[in-house]
């Protein structure tokens, strides 16, 4: 499909007619260290990594303008927690270290998003607040996200090429519910109704899958697509301790093997499933329900049970009796994304819905949250709080229940333990003033006020829309709820609309199609509308600057909108002074490093300590345990820790494998323990959990590792198993 260019400042189309952009994606490995650090999202320092079920990714897509190339943006989908301010300067200042073919990359057109996942290394983020349960921060885990991020759009921009883009929408149903409904019901009946569809699709969550398709110019071949669904990464369970891209990392491996060989998709394709308003959702589709014997479900209003507390509350996936800590119902909500998102990439395949107009369009401010004055629609003037948590947010969530005597929506300081009271004052006492700006928010954490050793959390909030065509991407830097994320979109779209309509034809007759990808750039906790925030359940609780936090991110979001337009400007330059801190240099840690590795006595590293036996059946695990040394002592990005090899056949004059599974794949199961304390010796665990779809055949298990000595000195081996046949 050859592309054709119509001279300056004119447009550009491929043969079917449809609007051409300079397209590239990439991906990368950004796995951290898989054992021995604190994971990051459910906030318990007991949950330490003890091994990797599943590879993280970096996975980068690339718009730019082809009459103007510096008119573009790159959108990173992470398979982390959120995005954050520490790591984004980590890959601006890498990205123009990589020289003046890079230039063009900057705040205004990278966009850092987490998928959100529960099951992936912490110590990473920028603020102290997340960095007190994993004992502070990480750098090792912070370089591999960073360089494996810089990788990815690296890949992007060198496979920069002319093609097209097609969106379209589909339903996702059974993959999300909503986790805080009593808070959702406080919004006016009227707006609910205008959601409410039908008996599956009640509105109380979004069931819309968004869908961005990249294809190629030169063969027709599509390079990767892009996705927005609003679903929690909390299927893995807060007592996993393996390493993962929970639901969504399921989703994206799954897109990724299906188009291995298929003739619409070139090699190389890349599938990222972002977050959208994902604040009050949940994968657990079963509901929440009370662990203590009763058979009864957990209180309506605020999450607790029989002994009027929360610990016992826990949400339930489909397939909670299984005790994996929750990989098999993690598996089957990425499952039931995926195979919505291949149906309508089949459907754009043959009657592609085409994003028109050339325009490349991305903005980004700095904006200050702690003392922002505004007018609201109505024309009452209100302001925002400097960021505080209410006592909710300590009681977690039926996905999560929080440690202590806190309950959702009444929890208060006159409804816990005395000692909280003190904590709480003791770290900083609010003012009369906060309290009564986040009223009716019972201040337990005023953490925007708190500044020693370094700042808590951030006051100063990423604000950032992209632009391709009628295609608007909200870049949002906190969990929007249902509710929330309509309003933002809702306001946009009404805004985009009348801008767009003098951008021309093409943008006048073509709506605006508007999504909310998140938590990107920092990670500002959650975005509930005034009347949630007024239930003060864990959402509200956990929306940082006061009831009128979503209107002033909207507020924001319409007054930049204008340099969205055809003609506008380039946006201004980030003014000095506004600038969040980076942390990264002077953060605290106290994890501990790696001192030494040790074999037992007669014995080496890799050696088998226990075999695998010699025929399996289809289903069946495949175990083998080796003479193993810390994975810390090298992450392998691009590499792998454990592999599955087949005998190839059709070698009879030797033994020839093929590595046919690696831990990238969900079946290949990495497991790390320390047997040794004094002589750091350890053991590893490979798991093949075989699949009903494997081939028969020969095989064997294979461990990389690497061993530190007393003198620091890293050396690499590996080890085998002895062949094993699968049987149907």
């Amino acid at each position: 499909m050859p592309w054709c260019e119509r001279g300056p400042g004119q447009k550009t189309f491929n043969a079917h007619g449809q609007d051409e952009y300079l397209l590239g994606v990439g991906k990368a490995d950004i796995t951290g260290p898989v054992v021995e650090v604190n994971m990051m999202g459910y906030a318990d320092p007991k949950q330490l990594g003890t091994g990797l079920r599943q590879r993280l990714y970096s996975r980068a897509f690339l718009v730019a303008n082809v009459e103007n190339p510096d008119e573009r943006f790159v959108y990173l989908v992470l398979d982390t927690q959120s995005g954050d301010t520490a790591v984004r300067y980590g890959i601006i200042d890498a990205l123009k270290e990589l020289g003046p073919s890079f230039a063009s990359y900057g705040h205004h057109n990278i966009a850092v998003t987490g998928t959100h996942s529960h099951a992936g290394p912490g110590g990473w983020l920028n603020y102290l607040l997340p960095q007190i349960t994993s004992r502070g921060f990480n750098r090792q885990g912070y370089r591999a996200i960073v360089d494996g991020a810089v990788l990815s759009i690296r890949r992007a921009h060198e496979s920069l090429q002319p093609g097209s883009l097609s969106v379209g929408t589909t339903k996702v149903l059974g993959a999300n519910i909503n986790r805080s409904l009593y808070a959702y019901l406080a919004n006016p009946e009227v707006e609910r109704a205008r959601y409410n569809v039908s008996a599956e699709d009640d509105g109380s969550v979004e069931k819309d899958l968004t869908l961005l398709k990249f294809q190629r110019s030169s063969d027709g071949k599509n390079i990767g697509v892009l996705t927005w669904f609003p679903v929690h990464g909390t299927s893995m369970l807060g007592n996993n301790t393996l390493i993962a891209g929970d639901n969504k990392g399921v989703a994206a491996y799954l897109f990724e093997k299906s188009v291995r060989g298929d003739e619409t998709a070139a090699e190389g394709f890349v599938a990222g499933f972002s977050q959208a308003n994902v604040g009050d959702t949940s994968p657990n589709v079963l509901g929440a329900w009370c662990e203590d014997g009763t058979g009864q479900m957990c209180t309506f209003e605020n999450s607790t049970c029989s002994d009027g507390k929360s610990q016992l509350c826990h949400a339930r996936g489909p397939f909670f009796r299984v005790k994996d800590q929750g990989a098999s119902s993690c598996f089957e909500i990425g499952r039931r994304q995926f195979e919505p998102a291949k149906a309508l990439y089949d459907q754009l395949n043959e009657k592609p819905i085409p994003v028109r107009g050339a325009w490349v369009k991305s903005f980004h401010t700095f904006h200050n949250m702690s003392e922002f004055s505004f007018l609201l629609p109505n024309g009452s003037q209100v302001r925002t709080c400097p960021a505080a948590l209410g006592y909710s947010f300590a009681a977690g969530t039926s996905d999560g229940p929080g440690a202590f005597d806190f309950t959702q929506h009444d929890g208060n300081e006159n409804t816990t333990s005395p000692v909280w009271k003190v904590v709480s004052r003791f770290l900083k006492a609010p003012t009369d003033e906060q309290r009564a700006c986040h009223s009716p928010k019972p201040i337990l954490l005023d953490v925007g006020e708190m500044f020693k050793p370094y700042q808590w959390t951030p006051n100063v909030v990423d604000v950032q829309v992209f632009r391709v065509g009628q295609l608007v991407i909200i870049v949002s830097p906190g969990e929007a709820t249902t509710m929330a994320g309509r309003r933002w979109k809702e306001a946009v779209r009404s805004a985009s609309t009348a801008l767009f309509s003098r951008d021309g034809p093409d943008a006048s007759s073509a709506q605006p199609v508007v999504v909310i990808g998140g938590p990107a750039n920092s990670y500002t906790h959650y975005i509930a509308t005034e009347e949630e925030y007024s239930i003060q359940r864990y959402e509200g609780a956990s929306t940082l600057y006061g009831p009128h936090t979503l209107a002033a991110y909207i507020n924001v979001t319409l007054s930049y909108l204008p340099f969205l337009g055809a003609g506008a400007a380039k946006p201004p330059p980030h003014k000095d002074g506004l600038f969040p801190p980076d942390n990264s240099n002077r953060s605290m840690s106290f994890i501990p490093g790696v001192v030494r590795d040790g074999a037992p006595f007669f014995k080496s590293f890799g050696d088998v300590v226990v075999d695998v036996e010699r025929v399996y059946r289809r289903g069946e695990y495949v175990k083998a345990r080796f003479v193993g040394a810390n994975p810390r002592n090298n992450l392998r990005l691009e590499g792998m820790f454990a592999a599955v090899e087949k005998l190839d056949t059709a070698f009879a004059d030797r033994e020839v494998w093929q590595r046919v599974r690696d831990d990238g794949d969900w079946g290949v199961v990495y497991h790390w323990r320390r047997t040794g304390e004094v002589l750091g010796t350890s053991e590893v665990e490979v798991v093949w959990e075989t699949e009903d779809w494997a081939e028969t055949g020969v095989y064997r298990l294979r461990y990389y590792g690497d061993a530190k000595s007393l003198g620091g000195e890293i050396t690499p081996f590996e080890g085998a198993t002895a062949m094993f046949t699968l049987v149907e």
